[in-house]
């Protein structure tokens, strides 16, 4: 059942009837006629996981669905795609990309969670640098994403630094990009998340200037799917939802086979690179509540107050999916 903002209790539970009973109108035909198109990124941890080990698929097929894999560079041309129709499902995504697609228009299906992991991404500067801290980046060049998690996490630190983004110089570069620029020197501070991050804390000369924790930002990751999908195959989404959080409770409790499993699928890293930025990562998939958006709106808020978000807006007007 999805249930927007405005959508009423008695109006609700009309919906869930009826969508109840379309799904039983058409169990055993729409379901042999389905694919669903799974969007992802490379750092995707537990779709990477689901579908190296067949295991969607197996249950997917066993109801009579196809899957269907389709790999992005970041999360918002992937959550770009879902909106207008070429994917159905999103692979988790950064708290700050359903964001942006929200100020951009964007109507999309809140499916699901994962727990905060505010050490999961940082602000990185070399070892021997003169920034000691935050204040210090004023005037300095920074690598980026745009729009990740990691923009968020600079902006919140740079407004508890007294600053604001118009006092650094940002270089928006992929993780990869980011990574060649803080070596060679071209960039004075990285912003990144793992598993990127522990691969630099390992392999390169680096220090921690800051990370989320201490409330500056929790960094969430989302999980959707387009409104369409969502309302015509709830039980599909169903589906998604149960493995994405059993594939979670596995990878908690199978740390090291998990990175075994994922090391080679992300460049071959050292397997305990991986397992070491997992460790960073909750992996707990949750429902989303609506009194859970909170984050989203200070995200929306953060980015607006900077003329990044080029209009404001209400985090909990939005659509959510619920079992």
């Amino acid at each position: 059942m999805i249930t927007s903002r405005k959508t009423s209790p008695r109006k609700r539970a009309l919906l869930a009837t009826l969508f109840t009973a379309a799904s039983l109108l058409l169990a055993g035909t729409a379901l042999a006629e389905t694919t669903v198109r799974i969007g992802f990124q490379k750092s995707s941890t537990l779709i990477t996981l689901l579908r190296s080990q067949g295991t969607l698929e197996k249950v997917l097929n066993e109801q009579g669905v196809k899957v269907s894999w389709h790999e992005f560079p970041n999360g918002l041309p992937l959550l770009e795609s879902l909106n207008v129709g070429n994917v159905d499902f999103s692979a988790d995504v950064a708290d700050t990309v359903p964001v942006f697609a929200q100020a951009a228009g964007a109507r999309l299906v809140y499916v699901a969670q994962e727990a905060p992991s505010p050490t999961a991404q940082a602000v990185l500067v070399q070892d021997q640098s003169a920034i000691t801290n935050v204040a210090d980046l004023k005037g300095k060049r920074v690598a980026v994403v745009k729009g990740s998690g990691g923009h968020y996490l600079l902006v919140r630190a740079l407004q508890q630094a007294g600053l604001s983004f118009a006092d650094i110089r940002p270089s928006y570069l992929t993780p990869a990009d980011g990574r060649a620029a803080f070596e060679n020197g071209n960039v004075d501070a990285w912003v990144v998340w793992e598993p990127f991050l522990s691969s630099a804390r390992t392999q390169l000369q680096t220090r921690t200037l800051i990370d989320g924790r201490d409330g500056l930002a929790d960094y969430q990751r989302y999980y959707l799917s387009s409104v369409a999908f969502a309302e015509k195959h709830p039980e599909v989404v169903q589906t998604l939802f149960e493995e994405l959080r059993k594939g979670g409770e596995w990878l908690r409790a199978n740390p090291q086979e998990g990175a075994e499993i994922l090391a080679p699928l992300w460049g071959g890293l050292d397997p305990k690179i991986v397992e070491v930025g997992n460790g960073n990562r909750s992996y707990e998939v949750r429902l989303v509540q609506r009194d859970s958006l909170a984050e989203q709106q200070r995200i929306a808020d953060a980015f607006h107050a900077e003329g990044l978000l080029p209009v404001q807006v209400d985090a909990a007007d939005v659509d959510i999916w619920a079992p």
